[in-house]
């Protein structure tokens, strides 16, 4: 008699009801609009306090595949640039893994100013800022969201589900595929999951018809 199979992983849906994510459609929204709505010198929450630069996002404002983590770091706080640090440089690998440049995808975190000692992103700095992103989202329309660790994926999915109960699963999200990996920084602490990332990023390949690797 063979083994019973595991019950998959539930399935989490956001409801169409949930507030904020992509529900206030703004007429003629765009990027620079968001941007500008921002302001040179946001101060709506307390991470303005020890901010160098805002870091709103960066790539094709048309991109069929968006990268979504959660808080700017130093490096990206000095440049005013999201992902090129050391996570950003491994991240830019990932891509270019995929057949892709960093100029073909759109890259953005949750919030938009760098946490102190790069903790996580708090609950009422998550809430101030994150409108701002899934405006961003609304308007580049991606075929594809990658949320890169807990916090944009707890975030855009609505949980308090820790990653590793839903990581490289599929789910719709208004209108987008929407799949949670490992954040580049934790590849960083630990290489072996390096392979799981891999592939996921893999269906996100196939979903997206890019040329997958031969096997060997």
């Amino acid at each position: 008699m063979s083994p019973a199979k595991p019950a998959p992983a539930p399935i989490i849906v956001l409801p169409a009801s949930a507030p904020g994510l992509f529900e206030e459609k703004i007429e003629n929204d765009s990027l620079d609009r968001i941007r500008r709505d921002i302001g040179p010198d946001c101060t709506r929450c307390k991470l303005h306090v020890a901010r160098k630069n805002i870091v709103f996002g960066v790539g094709n404002p048309k991109a069929e595949l968006v990268f979504v983590g959660e808080g700017p770091g130093r490096d990206e706080d000095e440049q005013g640039e999201p992902f090129v640090g050391r996570a950003g440089k491994l991240l830019t690998s990932m891509i270019e893994a995929m057949g892709l440049k960093r100029s073909d995808v759109y890259i953005c975190n949750v919030v938009k100013c760098r946490p102190p000692e790069n903790r996580l992103p708090e609950k009422d700095e998550i809430a101030t800022c994150s409108p701002y992103l899934f405006r961003q989202l609304g308007v580049i329309s991606p075929k594809v969201i990658c949320a890169l660790g807990s916090c944009s994926a707890q975030t855009l999915l609505q949980t308090t589900q820790g990653i590793s109960r839903f990581r490289g699963e599929w789910f719709d999200l208004h209108g987008a595929k929407f799949m949670a990996t490992y954040h580049p920084a934790y590849l960083l602490r630990n290489p072996p999951a390096k392979s799981d990332v891999w592939k996921d990023l893999q269906k996100i390949m196939a979903y997206l018809g890019l040329e997958l690797p031969k096997k060997k």
